[in-house]
């Protein structure tokens, strides 16, 4: 078995060059196409019980570098309509900036905190990687458990912290 693996690791690594001019491709950047070539090389040895001998590998590696790409892109994105940055800053804006200070924030943070920690990890760890931007499958994956599982997990982590929390969506319904 272990000749087997130090086969396909080698392997793998003799498409590495290809691998890299293709994530160049994607990224415009030396740093950040070798980031994802690492990334592509590390999922392909962490699933590679999923490869198939005899099928064509190469496909296999780009396929999963672009899907690599493809998924950090999406993650990005969502954060970035998260976080907008505007030079000009609406009335909406200032009042609610405005009328928070630092104490008010920590005092929610540690009720969200507080929130998340009463629920079980086989709730809160779906429900993290999710706001962290990890996909449904991926997470299931990473958890060994079925991806309708996950779905729920995270379904009932969401209605238990919006129980939990009622009290912030009263104040904004009311600020509103």
């Amino acid at each position: 078995m272990e000749t087997i693996r130090t086969d396909f690791n080698s392997q793998l690594y003799t498409h590495k060059d290809g691998l890299l001019s293709f994530a160049m491709s994607f990224t415009k950047d030396t740093d950040d196409a070798a980031d994802l070539v690492q990334d592509t090389l590390l999922k392909a040895i962490h699933y590679a019980q999923n490869f198939k001998e005899g099928t064509n590998l190469k496909a296999w590696l780009y396929t999963i570098l672009r899907n690599t790409f493809i998924n950090t892109y999406r993650r990005k994105q969502r954060v970035k309509t998260m976080v907008t940055v505007t030079d000009e800053i609406s009335s909406d804006q200032l009042r609610f900036s405005s009328t928070n200070n630092q104490g008010e924030n920590k005092c929610t943070m540690d009720d969200i905190n507080k929130a998340l920690a009463k629920l079980q990890p086989c709730y809160s760890v779906p429900f993290l990687r999710f706001f962290e931007g990890y996909k449904y499958h991926e997470i299931a994956d990473e958890l060994n458990i079925p991806i309708g599982t996950v779905k729920t997990r995270i379904h009932l982590a969401r209605g238990i912290l919006k129980k939990n929390l009622k009290m912030y969506h009263e104040q904004f319904l009311k600020a509103s």
